[in-house]
């Protein structure tokens, strides 16, 4: 797959960065390198090999699964910026 100029414009649009003209090219280049990457990664072979969580070897803490009810809506929205009616309140985005 290769990346043009109006396709970086396209992306650079949704991901809500400026990009100047003058500048598509390059980072249309860019992404192409990067999917380059990407490429040569899916052509490792990883058969056999367990999933790491770190590069060092630990292992993650675990507990039992229990399903409650939460019992903290204050605290927990203790941190948002705006909560109205026991829920996260968020500005509407509509394109």
């Amino acid at each position: 797959m290769s990346i043009d100029k109006e396709t970086a414009a396209k992306v650079a649009k949704l991901a809500r960065i400026r990009v100047e003209d003058d500048a598509l090219p390059a980072l249309a280049e860019e992404f192409n390198n990067i999917l380059g990457f990407i490429e040569q990664l899916g052509e490792v072979d990883v058969e056999g090999v367990e999933p790491m969580t770190s590069v060092t070897p630990m292992r993650l803490k675990r507990r039992e699964d229990q399903v409650t009810e939460g019992g903290m809506p204050e605290k927990v929205l203790s941190n948002a910026p705006d909560a109205r009616e026991g829920f996260f309140a968020v500005p509407k985005v509509v394109e």
